[in-house]
C-alpha cells in the first residue's frame, strides 16, 4: 500500500479536484483506492455524494480515537473506490489534538489498520500546514502537489518543501515529493504558459507531464456527487485525469508491476478473494454504497 497525501497551503489549486478525480480513475483501473478526507470543509466527502452532515461518525472521530478507521470507511459509486469521511467536527480537533500526546501521529496510528486492504491510500488536504496537514504527512510515503497555472503560483511552494523537509528529518524520513500537477490551465493565455515554463524550469521531473486545463464540466461534477470520469467521460477533464492516472502508475511502476502479476489469480470467476478483500468486505460489512445509503437517511 502506497498513501499520498495532496497538499497545498493555497486554497483553490485543485486539490479536491484531484483527489476524488485521480482516485476514482485508478479505481476504474482495477486499483482498491481509499480516499480520507482530512479537511473541514469536507468537499470530497460531499464531492463522492455523502451527505457528510448525515454520518454519525467522521475522519474527526478516528483522530479522537473513539473509533477505528474500519468503523468510518464507506464505499462510494464507484466499484473499488472507499472514503473516509469528514465534516465540520473536524475544526474541533485542531484545537483538541494541540494538547494530545503524540498529536502528529494520530492518522499514522488509525491508517496502520488498512495497510493490507488498499492498493492505494489518497489524503486529501487542508489549505494549511496545520497540524491535519502534518498528520498527513506524517502518515504518507509522499506528497502530491497541484500547482494552478496562475500569478502567484509558484509563491508558497519553497514553504510547503521547507514543511515537508522538516516533517522528513524529524518524524517521517522516507517522506517524498510524488509529483507536482499543473491544473487550471487557460491556454488562452500567456500567463499559463509562463507558469508552465516556470515551474518545469525549477521543478525539472517532478512536474507531471500531464496538465489539467481549466474546464465547467470539472467544475459541475462536485456538484452531482460525481467524479468527472462518471459525469461527463469524454470531456477533457476526464481525459486528462485519466492520463494522469496513467502517469502515475508509470511512476510507480514497482507496486503496478507487483498488482499486475496478482491479477490472473485473483480473476478467477472471482471464486477466489484475497486476503485483503476478505478483512475489507468484514469492515465494511454490509454497507451500501454512499448515494444510497444517504438519500435513505435524507428521507428519514
Amino acid at each position: 500500500m502506497k498513501i499520498i497525501s495532496i497538499c497545498n497551503q493555497k486554497g483553490g489549486v485543485g486539490k479536491t479536484t484531484t483527489a476524488i478525480n485521480l482516485s476514482a480513475s485508478l479505481s476504474q483501473k482495477g486499483f482498491k483506492v481509499l480516499l480520507i478526507d482530512i479537511d473541514p470543509q469536507a468537499n470530497a466527502t460531499s464531492g463522492l455524494g455523502a451527505r457528510k452532515n448525515l454520518l454519525p461518525k467522521n475522519i474527526y472521530h478516528v483522530l479522537l480515537e473513539q473509533v477505528s478507521i474500519d468503523e468510518i470507511i464507506k464505499p462510494t459509486k464507484i466499484n473499488n473506490l472507499y472514503l473516509a469521511p469528514s465534516n465540520l467536527e473536524l475544526i474541533g480537533a485542531r484545537i483538541e489534538l494541540i494538547t494530545a500526546l503524540g498529536r502528529e501521529q494520530k492518522l499514522k496510528k488509525a491508517v496502520e489498520a488498512t495497510k493490507q486492504l488498499f492498493d492505494f491510500v489518497f489524503i486529501d488536504c487542508p489549505p494549511s500546514l496545520g497540524i491535519l496537514t502534518i498528520n498527513s504527512l506524517v502518515v504518507s510515503n509522499s506528497a502530491l502537489i497541484p500547482l494552478q497555472c496562475e500569478y502567484y503560483a509558484m509563491e508558497g511552494l519553497s514553504q510547503l518543501f521547507n514543511a515537508i523537509e522538516l516533517i522528513k528529518q524529524n518524524l517521517n524520513p522516507p517522506l517524498t515529493i510524488e509529483g507536482v500537477l499543473l491544473t487550471m490551465a487557460d491556454y488562452r493565455t500567456r500567463l499559463t504558459g509562463e507558469v508552465i515554463e516556470e515551474a518545469r524550469r525549477f521543478l525539472k521531473d517532478k512536474v507531471y507531464n500531464t496538465i489539467v486545463p481549466r474546464s465547467v464540466r470539472l467544475s459541475e461534477a462536485p456538484g452531482h456527487g460525481e467524479p468527472i470520469m462518471s459525469y461527463d467521460k469524454n470531456s477533457q477533464g476526464a481525459l486528462s485525469y485519466n492520463q494522469l492516472a496513467e502517469e502515475f502508475i508509470l511512476r510507480n511502476s514497482k507496486i503496478y508491476n507487483k498488482l499486475e502479476q496478482k491479477k490472473p489469480e485473483e480473476t478467477k470467476e472471482e471464486a477466489v478473494q484475497t486476503e485483503a478483500n476478505k478483512r475489507l468486505e468484514s469492515s465494511v460489512g454490509e454497507k451500501r454504497g454512499i448515494g444510497e445509503n444517504s438519500n435513505r437517511q435524507h428521507k428519514g
